[in-house]
């Protein structure tokens, strides 16, 4: 399995051109070649990540929100060439016209940052309560103290509950792309989040594929 990325893109040469650099990255990904539907798409397909061309729309600032809305807690990627493009509070966004490789590193950040920033608030899965703010975790109401990495590891499967990922996608995301570490870096990682959350945040070995957490 490899992370979805949703492409809204209205040129269908741009469109293509972020598939192939996409797909080449590792990524699965789809194209909605009418922006103004991206919410629809979004909502049906459930992404990990959408790159929604704003150029084009007229009202940018409501297609952005509605499509952050029915893809939550998945990133969603501006492109504009208006340097007023609207997003969420450190939302990623991508300046009209950008390299591929911009783009690739663009979505490798989103996905790294986890699915939800700081100014959605708290993330929660079942006793599990996680501040991206404040970096801070509790479980059943206590504090749990996590390291940088357990945390960023944690608080993207909180943000994605219920998807499967695999262990290179996990690397991918919470460790960066070019990271110089192996998949049993994961195992380690996930091993020391079960000891400290227990059950309260029941992250679940997917045989032969990864990890999941169970919303």
């Amino acid at each position: 399995m490899t992370a979805l990325v949703l492409v809204a893109e209205h040129d269908p040469a741009v469109a293509e051109l972020q598939r192939r650099s996409l797909v080449r990255a590792g990524h699965e990904v789809r194209v909605e070649p009418e922006p103004g539907r991206a919410p629809d798409t979004a909502a049906r397909l459930r992404p990990h990540a959408v790159v929604l061309d704003l150029s084009a729309a007229a009202h940018p600032a409501d297609l952005y929100r509605r499509t952050a809305e029915a893809c939550r807690p998945a990133p969603v990627i501006a492109v504009s060439g208006d340097p007023k493009t609207p997003g969420g509070r450190g939302a990623p966004r991508l300046p009209r016209p950008f390299a591929p490789r911009a783009l690739v590193a663009a979505v490798a950040e989103a996905l790294r940052s986890g699915a939800a920033g700081p100014a959605d608030g708290p993330l929660r899965a079942g006793a599990l309560t996680l501040d991206p703010a404040r970096r801070t975790a509790s479980a059943g109401g206590a504090p749990v103290a996590l390291t940088a990495t357990e945390f960023d590891l944690l608080a993207f499967l909180v943000g994605n509950p219920g998807r499967v990922f695999t262990r290179e996608q996990l690397l991918a995301a919470v460790w960066g792309p070019a990271a110089d570490t192996g998949s049993r870096t994961v195992d380690v990682h996930i091993a020391q989040l079960r000891a400290k959350i227990g059950t309260t945040g029941p992250i679940r070995t997917v045989r032969g594929i990864g990890y999941v957490l169970d919303p």
